[in-house]
C-alpha cells in the first residue's frame, strides 16, 4: 500500500483542550496509509481572524515560520482545524509573491530561519478525498454506522474560495461523501452553512452572542432529529460540545446532541472502540448515539 507522509500541524486547541481528536486521527491514519511526521517547535498558526486583523507582518512572520518547519521535514502540512487551515493556506498563497517572500525572509533571518512557500497546506478532508481516495477509505470500513448524521463544515474550510482546492459552498460535497462512506445517513438541515458562533474572536469577546448563534443551530438540529453532529474543525467541535453545556446553562435549554469529529466517526466504522476514539472525554454524552449503532462506553 502506498504511503502518504504529512507533517501534522496540531495548532493550539487540539493539544490543550481536545487531545481525543489528535488520538483518533493518529489511530485511523495507518489504516489509510498515512504516515505522520511531527512539526517540532510549531506554534499557534496564528489565528486568521485575530492576529492578521491587527498586524499583517506579525501574522506573516509567524505563519511563515510554521511553514518553514514543514519544509525542513520535506512534506506537506496535514491540518485538522479550519482556522489553522485558513491561516496556513493563506500564508502559502502570500509567499508565492516574490516581494512578500523576500520581506518575510528578512524578518525570519533574525531567528535564522528561511521559508520558500513550497509545502502545501492540506486540510484533513482534502487529504482523505484527493490524496488517499474514497476506494482506499472504503476498504477500511468494517463496522458501518447506521445513524442519522448532520454535518457542520465551518467557515474557514471553504472561504475564501479563490485559494481553496475546491469550488463554492454550493458545489462542495466532499464531507457529505466521506460521512456516507461510513454507512451513515447525511441529514440536510436549515442553517447548515451558518457559523458555529465561535469564530473571529466572538467566543472570547461576546460569549453570550456566540452561544446564542450556537443555540440557533442546535434548535434546528434538534428539530431534524439527528443522532449526532459531525464536524471537521476542532474549534467548531469545542463550540458544539463544551458550548452546548454553556448554551443549556445560559438559556435554560436541554440540548443533548452528540458531537463527533470526522476521524472519530471513521474510527468507529473501522472497528475502533469508543474509548479509543476518546468519546468518553466529551462534555455532551455520546451514549445515545453509541446505543443507536450498537455500541457503548
Amino acid at each position: 500500500m502506498e504511503e502518504h507522509t504529512y507533517s501534522l500541524f496540531l495548532g493550539c486547541v487540539i493539544p490543550n483542550r481536545l487531545p481525543q481528536i489528535e488520538a483518533a486521527t493518529r489511530l485511523v491514519a495507518p489504516k489509510l496509509g498515512i504516515k505522520i511526521e511531527e512539526m517540532k517547535g510549531a506554534s499557534c498558526c496564528p489565528a486568521p481572524g485575530v492576529v492578521r486583523s491587527f498586524d499583517i507582518d506579525t501574522w506573516l512572520a509567524i505563519v511563515s515560520r510554521n511553514i518553514s518547519i514543514a519544509e525542513e521535514n520535506g512534506h506537506d502540512m496535514l491540518i485538522l482545524c479550519n482556522g489553522c487551515y485558513g491561516t496556513l493556506i493563506a500564508g502559502v498563497h502570500e509567499l508565492q509573491d516574490p516581494a512578500t517572500l523576500e520581506r518575510v525572509n528578512k524578518m525570519l533571518a533574525g531567528i535564522k530561519r528561511k521559508v520558500k512557500g513550497t509545502s502545501r497546506a492540506v486540510h484533513l478532508v482534502d487529504a482523505l478525498y484527493n490524496d488517499i481516495g474514497m476506494e482506499r477509505i472504503e476498504e477500511t470500513i468494517t463496522r458501518p454506522i447506521n445513524a442519522r448524521c448532520a454535518i457542520h463544515l465551518g467557515c474557514h474550510l471553504l472561504k475564501p474560495s479563490d485559494i481553496r482546492p475546491w469550488g463554492t459552498v454550493e458545489e462542495f460535497t466532499i464531507v457529505d461523501e466521506l460521512v456516507k462512506l461510513t454507512g451513515a445517513e447525511v441529514v440536510d438541515y436549515k442553517l447548515a452553512d451558518m457559523c458555529c458562533g465561535a469564530g473571529g474572536g466572538l467566543r472570547s469577546a461576546e460569549l453570550k452572542v456566540s452561544l446564542d448563534m450556537t443555540r440557533e443551530k442546535l434548535e434546528v438540529l434538534k428539530q431534524a432529529k439527528v443522532d449526532c453532529l459531525v464536524n471537521v474543525c476542532n474549534f467548531c467541535h469545542l463550540q458544539f460540545d463544551i458550548g452546548q453545556v454553556q448554551v443549556n446553562k445560559e438559556f435554560g435549554t436541554d440540548y443533548q446532541i452528540p458531537v463527533l469529529y470526522y476521524t472519530q466517526l471513521l474510527g468507529l466504522a473501522q472497528g475502533f472502540t469508543p474509548q479509543e476514539m476518546g468519546l468518553d472525554k466529551h462534555y455532551i454524552s455520546v451514549e445515545p448515539f453509541l446505543e443507536k449503532i450498537g455500541l457503548s462506553l
